[in-house]
């Protein structure tokens, strides 16, 4: 298993389904890319276990401008008393075996 921890702020995106997302810094970006191959059901998605605050979720990182997203679901951002813009810190566990 591969643990990133980080801190992002939570942004909004419109397009046809809407959802709020975290951008997954540079560095992190970079060694999640190091990664996908063996973790990837394609499309670059990479699935991964979630963390913010108390509140942990089974989610999927986007791959977008050469980085990745994390989403953002409603029920975590209740429970967690998010909002748009919010600073986070947001712990990402991905199942690597090698």
């Amino acid at each position: 298993m591969v643990r990133f921890d980080f801190r992002g702020e939570i942004w909004y995106w419109r397009g046809p389904s809407p959802f709020h997302f975290v951008t997954v810094p540079k560095e992190e970006s970079e060694e999640l890319h190091a990664v996908s191959a063996l973790v990837s059901y394609g499309w670059g998605v990479i699935p991964v276990l979630a963390k913010v605050g108390g509140t942990e979720w089974e989610t999927s990182l986007f791959p977008k401008d050469g980085g990745y997203q994390v989403p953002i679901k409603a029920s975590v951002r209740r429970s967690e008393a998010l909002e748009l813009g919010d600073t986070v810190r947001i712990v990402l566990t991905v199942g690597v075996s090698t």
